[in-house]
């Protein structure tokens, strides 16, 4: 037990994650080869299985489950422990992972990175952009260090810094352009397409409507905002998208965009990372950058 390292824990975590041996070099930088004897000696310390080799997936073992939760709680706080050290030194630098909702993403980062780069030239960022459920699993994890989503989050284990509250509007066929916008009662009787399950962006919109997931009218799900709008502009139903989302979606759809009467529906964007990140007091110096990213196009 003593010869286990954090390395052979990282190489470790990596094929759980991934469940290939393949995929998981890849990440790691290593060959495949290499990666499996790392495995093996990792398994002959610990003196038990920790995944099942299939043909073409590995799978963790029961022991394995178990090891995998305390192995990303150690390689977490040694993480941490890195982070401590950056945040001794003051100002955002060196690595920072941030995650980003797809609703938010392509409308927001553009303007994002180009003002960090410009503001905090020592930083290196990287960015994954994935659904919210995914941002938090990485985030407890240890492997994102702050994330933009849709707020309230209302768990424990993160911090929450609202950022700026922002309106949703209709996307209709160009030809009712001229239409009085419904209400969101006649939007239930309508077409409406949705993101597909997974995307927090889906769950507004049907609230805002007051509909359920399972309600058969809902209409299509698509991946992305784009796909919706290019169907709204075939004549295939109306959709909602966020206000920051109108100049980038709507410029090459036919297609007209509705602001409904007050109170119009609205979503809260904010900034969450793991409560016990040393890094939080550099996170409001990220998080005024990202106000200042948003004002033009909100």
């Amino acid at each position: 037990m003593t010869n286990i390292t954090l390395k052979q824990l990282r190489y470790f975590e990596s094929l759980a994650r991934h469940g290939h041996f393949g995929r998981a070099a890849d990440v790691c930088a290593i060959s495949q080869p290499a990666l499996s004897v790392q495995i093996r000696e990792l398994e002959g310390h610990l003196g038990q299985t920790l995944f099942e080799r299939g043909p073409r997936q590995v799978r963790l073992t029961a022991f394995g489950e178990d090891f995998a939760s305390r192995a990303r709680d150690i390689l977490r706080a040694v993480d941490e422990l890195g982070d401590l050290a950056r945040a001794a030194r003051g100002g955002l630098v060196g690595r920072l992972r941030l995650g980003v909702i797809p609703t938010i993403a392509p409308y927001l980062l553009p303007a994002l990175v180009a003002r960090l780069a410009a503001s905090h030239p020592a930083l290196d960022l990287h960015v994954r952009e994935t659904v919210t459920p995914r941002l938090i699993e990485e985030l407890g994890q240890g492997r994102l260090d702050a994330a933009i989503v849709a707020l309230p989050l209302a768990d424990p284990g993160f911090a929450e810094r609202a950022l700026f509250r922002e309106n949703l509007v209709l996307v209709r066929p160009l030809a009712q352009a001229d239409d009085p916008v419904p209400s969101r009662e006649a939007l239930r009787d309508m077409r409406l397409l949705l993101l597909e399950e997974g995307h927090c962006f889906r769950d507004q919109a049907l609230s805002f409507c007051n509909l359920t997931g399972s309600q058969p009218h809902a209409g299509l799900d698509g991946s992305s905002l784009s796909t919706l709008v290019q169907l709204v502009g075939a004549g295939i139903g109306v959709t909602l998208i966020p206000e920051m989302a109108v100049p980038v979606e709507t410029r090459s759809a036919p297609v007209c965009v509705g602001r409904f009467a007050a109170p119009q529906p609205a979503r809260t964007v904010g900034l969450i990372w793991r409560a016990s990140n040393p890094l939080a007091p550099r996170f409001e110096e990220l998080a005024e950058a990202v106000q200042q990213a948003a004002a033009p196009v909100l």
